[in-house]
Order: structure tokens, then sequence, then C-alpha cells
């Protein structure tokens, strides 16, 4: 489903995934839902976004974490 929503070109961020036709990282949508930020509030402070387009970028970020790579996390005791 994402396809349509998430383009990477080299010219535009440096070639993050980005938001079609717009220089709206996946990035940025992830970083404002982890701070607590809703679906309406990412929206009203970038009206070009549709839910449609979080939605993709968050299915984008699930299958870019499927690959086999390991995220070594250290715990703080």
């Amino acid at each position: 489903m994402y396809e349509k929503f998430i383009q990477s070109e080299p010219s535009v961020m440096m070639g993050k995934p980005v938001i079609t036709g717009t220089r709206i990282s996946v990035e940025l949508i992830l970083e404002k839902l982890a701070a607590g930020e809703t679906f309406e509030q990412i929206i009203d402070a970038h009206p070009r976004l549709t839910k449609d387009a979080i939605q993709a970028a968050l299915g984008f970020a699930a299958k870019a974490l499927k690959a086999d790579v390991i995220y070594p996390i250290s715990r703080v005791a």
C-alpha cells in the first residue's frame, strides 16, 4: 500500500524516504508519532499529509525493520 505514497530520490532530502510530492520524511512522521502527536496534529502541522500517507509511512517503516539487521539496544541499569 505504501508504494504510491513513499518515494526516495537522491535529489530530495538526500534520498531519505519522503511522502511523494513533499519534503516530509518518514523519519519526521515517526518522530512525531513517537513524541505522542496524533494523526490529526501531524496533519494540522503539515496540511499536505493525509491519514493514508501517515499510515503508509508506518507500513514502510515496519517493512524496513523486517530486514535481517540486528539493532543492539543497551540496557541502562
